[in-house]
């Protein structure tokens, strides 16, 4: 049997027992909150970061619904134009068969056939900027490729003073759509020729690194600005009076469309390159 004094005698050391556990209530209480702070901070943090993914997504898409937009307009035109273009030859080689003794009028036909010329590039361009082809893959020689793709520009070279280094591994073979990969060099050694007006040196290699194989570009032209290098592949952006501005775009897409990556840099001693890397084991798995 309890008796009331044992109960009395009991009430103070349960205010001592409360006394000792407060600090570590409070404690816990200040742990508790702290982490709950800490789990709130990290959840604006991931929200705000999902936030910003997510208006970039937004972004990318509405870019490229406008990019789409554009490529069936473009497509349009440039088949259009192409139709125009074939009886416009034919007719201005007839006229140069009748005026083949008049040096004077040939001078002003030359003019029109390099208009024309210059006019069938931007239709290519724009062809080839809207085509949907995936690539064919076969294996083939490199060095081969560039050394064909370095005599088709011969005599531009010539004209423009310009001499030709190549440092190629004669035995680097890659297995992707040669045509693709052919039509790539020529746009990069084109836009090359085109900041070295007055002559210079092109640099065109290709090597094994690793399990990659890189195909390299470079001028020594005035080399690129850090505008410029921020939006070199956005389709239409060029620097040049004259141009389609989508060049290094079909660029991108050609490489992207094996599975590869470009590089754009500034080299040290001056000008600017361009390195198509390609993933060895991806494309001899396509293939």
């Amino acid at each position: 049997m309890v008796r009331a004094a044992d109960v009395r005698d009991r009430e103070p050391d349960r205010a001592h027992d409360t006394d000792c556990d407060l600090p570590a209530i409070l404690l816990a209480w200040e742990q508790a909150t702290e982490r709950l702070r800490d789990t709130h901070e990290a959840l604006r943090n991931e929200v705000r970061r999902l936030t910003c993914e997510l208006e970039a997504k937004n972004q990318q898409l509405a870019r490229q619904n406008r990019l789409a937009d554009l490529g069936q307009m473009a497509s349009h035109v440039a088949h259009e134009v192409r139709n125009g273009l074939v009886p416009l030859t034919l007719y201005l080689s007839l006229l140069r068969r009748t005026l083949a003794d008049r040096d004077d009028a040939l001078s002003l036909v030359d003019k029109l056939a390099a208009g024309f010329a210059a006019l069938e590039v931007t239709v290519n361009d724009l062809l080839q900027f809207t085509s949907d082809r995936q690539p064919q893959f076969r294996r083939f020689p490199v060095a081969e490729l560039i050394d064909e793709v370095i005599e088709s520009v011969q005599p531009q070279l010539q004209a423009q003073h310009i001499r030709v280094v190549c440092e190629t591994t004669r035995s680097v073979e890659l297995t992707a759509d040669r045509d693709m990969v052919r039509r790539a060099l020529l746009n990069l050694i084109f836009n090359a020729l085109e900041v070295m007006p007055d002559g210079g040196q092109l640099d065109v290699g290709a090597w094994r690194v690793g399990d990659r194989v890189e195909i390299e570009v470079a001028d020594t032209g005035p080399g690129l600005s850090d505008e410029v290098r921020s939006r070199l592949f956005e389709p239409f952006f060029t620097t040049k009076p004259e141009g389609t501005g989508l060049g290094l775009t079909i660029v991108e897409r050609i490489v992207t469309a094996h599975g590869g990556t470009i590089r754009a840099m500034n080299c040290p001693q001056g000008g600017a390159a361009f390195i198509l890397s390609f993933r060895r084991q991806v494309l001899e798995a396509a293939a």
